[in-house]
């Protein structure tokens, strides 16, 4: 009836460090064998990763976005899909071509497509019934750590008490519901944030549909949502299963309860301050068979075809519908586009790449690629020319600010010294361009994701840029800030840049010793007679700069 030998219908997950990963409701992680399913039919051992455990950790929390219970697609987004994408990243190819096909195979015979209404709704109503079509529960391997440190109360007065005992420290309560599968998605994240930060940090857990009394007295209508308190005031309510912001408030909540510790977090910086800031990403997907018509014969490679269909299937139907095309394959066309394609074609091929690497699995794959050859070859491809044709920097500019749509590549940039000095000298060239002030914003905008993970960083006290990157930054945008007449978003750019740089800065040190030598404050606040309506000009100059530079 299919029109071809179908020899089975296959249910994957990837086996790794004695957990079996799995993609059914959201993503789960459980002992392996352990769900009503049993033990495998067969195992395939894939290959072996030299990647750290806390980085694939990392990378799989980029996918939940991607993989939520509502995206779960039988034929299009399934568990083989995310076992793909998941075997691609950690060793730079997928799974058994025949399983990854085998769904879309089934769709493209005639009987597959009578099929799929009827199997469509038949995997709706599972999902309504047991959160996904499988109905594998995450939970089933939880740290003994993890549980021990999450208070989970029934009822107005358990929540009161809990909130009473943690009133000398920060506190989070995650309203959720039995019935809902974007919160058992948030469990493992709420779950290791509660053994990293317990101590700091009171988790407590609020199952509303028993808990009918807190409901009502937290106005909490839908689930999953988060409330904070820090030293018993209650702070913010948000509502949604946003891991992003979940992991950046739970870190902010530590730092609350420790106090203020540095004289910045007493000024009045609420550009500066916020832990929900977003990195900045260029997102704009021009019309891909224009572009790529400039290449040529070269369009007709199946690796770009590949890249190309990715982008537009992610840019039609959403990240879920969208397959990671030949990525090692691709990396070879850059390589060779690098090499042989006209300078003045090469913007073609890296916008193509930026638009890839909006996706969090493409900018993870690259994230982790040995020696970061194919961006460093990008970066160097345009640093070591100072006649770069204006259309290749400013995409180059774009395409690693879109580096930042991995939580992965952040570590990279500020800790491998090979792509931070690429990135350095792009920043710091670009602003040179008087003649185009896009080049400007761009160049602001990766400089300002750069500043931005330092200071999440440096406010974790955890290790930042070093200082001489940090004082050559600063000098390039300060200078750039002096000279900036014309463009307010770009002067906008830099002011918010060189505020994350300086923002919670040691206060003995070279950096803050520069400022005071090239008398930053006075400089910025002088922009007032060009840019009289940029509030950034006083909360930089003034408040920042003004008190922050006093000497203590």
């Amino acid at each position: 009836m299919l029109g071809f030998q179908l020899d089975a219908i296959y249910h994957t997950s990837i086996e790794l460090e004695g957990t079996e990963y799995v993609y059914d409701g959201g993503i789960n992680a459980i002992q392996p064998g352990s769900s009503h399913l049993g033990r495998p039919l067969e195992r395939i051992h894939l290959g072996s990763t030299e990647l750290p455990l806390e980085v694939i950790i990392e990378y799989l929390d980029s996918l939940r976005e991607i993989y939520t219970p509502q995206a779960y697609d039988l034929f299009r987004h399934n568990c083989n899909n995310f076992s793909n994408d998941f075997s691609t990243f950690m060793l730079g190819k997928g799974i058994p071509e025949h399983i990854a096909n085998m769904p879309q195979a089934v769709l493209d015979s005639p009987f597959g497509r009578m099929l799929q209404p009827q199997l469509a709704r038949m995997v709706e109503q599972r999902k309504a019934q047991q959160g996904g079509l499988l109905g594998i529960q995450n939970g089933q391997q939880q740290a003994n750590g993890a549980a021990a440190s999450i208070v989970e109360v029934s009822n107005l007065q358990a929540l009161n008490a809990a909130l009473q005992s943690a009133a000398s420290k920060s506190a989070i309560i995650f309203f959720t519901s039995a019935t809902c599968p974007p919160c058992k998605a948030l469990y493992p994240l709420y779950n290791e944030l509660a053994s990293d930060h317990g101590k700091s940090v009171a988790f407590i857990k609020v199952d509303i549909s028993r808990a009918y009394d807190v409901a009502q007295q937290y106005a909490v209508s839908a689930t999953p949502t988060f409330t904070t308190f820090v030293h018993g005031k209650q702070q913010e309510s948000w509502a949604g299963a946003d891991a992003a912001r979940l992991r950046s408030t739970v870190k902010l909540l530590v730092e609350m309860a420790a106090g203020p510790s540095h004289p910045h977090r007493l000024l009045h910086l609420p550009h500066l301050s916020n832990p929900d800031s977003k990195a900045v990403l260029f997102t704009k997907v021009p019309p891909l068979p224009k572009l790529l018509s400039k290449l040529g014969p070269a369009a007709n490679n199946a690796a770009v075809q590949g890249m190309k269909h990715f982008i537009e299937a992610r840019s039609a139907e959403g990240p879920a519908m969208a397959t990671l095309p030949d990525l090692p394959a691709f990396s070879d066309f850059l390589a060779t586009s690098l090499a042989e394609l006209p300078r003045e074609l090469l913007f073609t091929v890296v916008d193509l790449f930026r638009c890839g690497l909006i996706d969090p699995r493409l900018s993870g794959y690259y994230a982790e690629e040995h020696g970061h050859k194919t961006i460093l070859a990008i970066l160097g491809a345009v640093n070591s020319n100072s006649e770069t044709p204006y259309a290749l920097r400013l995409v180059t500019l774009q395409m690693a600010c879109n580096l930042f749509s991995s939580p992965l590549f952040p570590d990279q940039i500020l800790g491998q010294a090979p792509l931070r000095t690429a990135i350095t000298l792009l920043i710091s060239s670009s602003f040179l361009d008087d003649a185009h002030s896009n080049v400007r914003v761009a160049a602001a905008s990766l400089l300002y994701n750069v500043a931005r993970e330092n200071s999440h960083r440096r406010r974790q006290l955890k290790e930042t840029l070093p200082e001489e990157d940090q004082v050559e930054l600063a000098a390039s945008v300060l200078e750039a800030i002096t000279q900036e007449e014309s463009s307010t978003e770009a002067l906008h750019g830099m002011l918010l840049a060189l505020g994350l740089l300086a923002y919670c800065m040691p206060v003995e040190g070279e950096l803050i010793d520069l400022l005071r030598t090239m008398e930053a404050q006075g400089a910025i606040l002088a922009k007032k007679n060009h840019f009289a309506n940029e509030p950034l000009i006083t909360e930089v100059g003034a408040e920042l700069l003004g008190k922050g530079l006093v000497r203590r």
